[in-house]
């Protein structure tokens, strides 16, 4: 019988696997749906699914430059375990190859071509062989005339804890000598933006009410209050701007000045740290393991 492409999405849905998977399963049972899940469970195929609703926290960032392009892709795994897994890293190292040849987005990376299959399959596929849940979460996409990469706590070439993108414009070997140093102080600093200007005026509203208060909780007078303000946020774009901050290595300059002087100047970054913003559960290491003994 003739498989239709809103059977093929349901069962998906329902378990998980890939489109040419589900296909197959609803081929080779007549497109009874019950019987293709169990087909794709019987494969080994269906586990992903199950696996959807766990908190996935851990995991790499992945990084891949070429021909003034750079990616950083996040790539999360339940525990820190499947970090240091060959098949994982070999995934993380692969998609991000991918997204540099036709990442815009998640969900182009996710359609595109991995060795026959779209990265989403394959994903689905280590989710299924490996046996925790994994996230495709995010992706930074920077060009410029040089783009130099760095990852903090590598377990591997372009794969680590911290993935960091620098764009620079300037002689391109003199870049990619003082470019390596500024990802290096982006990866420890974690600038919020390049500069002043690039800013989230919601962020500087809030620093600036924030700084207000306190100010107007000294007493004194309306004219010095104002004085006080506009100093203190002058240290607060000192210290979220990558170019505003003191370079770590040489504080007594600002990364502006360092760029300056090395004859450069940057046009963006990307900062990447895996984790960043979800929520984890507080278990213990025993508990872990426990949860694990008994099948959870």
């Amino acid at each position: 019988m003739a498989i239709t492409a809103s059977q093929v999405k349901e069962l998906r849905d329902v378990s998980g696997a890939g489109m040419m998977d589900a296909k197959k399963a609803l081929t080779e049972t007549d497109g009874n749906m019950e019987a293709a899940i169990d087909w794709l469970r019987t494969k080994g195929l269906a586990k992903a699914a199950k696996k959807s609703g766990r908190i996935a926290a851990e995991g790499l960032v992945g990084v891949a430059v070429s021909n003034g392009r750079g990616v950083a892709i996040e790539i999360n795994s339940e525990t820190d375990f499947v970090a240091k897994n060959e098949d994982f890293q070999a995934l993380v190292r692969e998609v991000a190859k991918v997204a540099l040849q036709t990442g815009e987005s998640i969900e182009v990376v996710k359609a595109a071509d991995l060795n026959g299959k779209t990265v989403d399959e394959v994903l689905a596929e280590t989710i299924s062989r490996i046996g925790e849940n994994m996230t495709f979460r995010r992706l930074h996409v920077l060009e410029g005339d040089t783009i130099v990469s760095y990852v903090h706590n590598s377990v591997g070439e372009g794969l680590g804890k911290i993935g960091v993108l620098v764009a620079l414009t300037g002689p391109a070997e003199k870049a990619q000598e003082v470019g390596k140093q500024f990802a290096m102080h982006i990866a420890a600093t974690s600038p919020a933006s390049l500069g002043e200007a690039d800013l989230d005026p919601a962020l500087v509203e809030r620093e600036k009410h924030v700084l207000s208060e306190q100010a107007r909780e000294s007493g004194k007078p309306e004219a010095v209050i104002e004085k006080m303000i506009v100093g203190r946020m002058a240290k607060f774009f000192e210290e979220v701007t990558l170019l505003g901050q003191k370079f770590v290595i040489n504080p007594d300059i600002t990364v502006a000045q360092a760029a300056k002087d090395a004859g450069v100047e940057i046009t963006g970054f990307a900062r990447i740290a895996v984790g960043e913003g979800i929520e984890k559960r507080n278990e213990d290491f025993a508990a872990e393991v426990a949860k694990t003994l008994q099948g959870a």
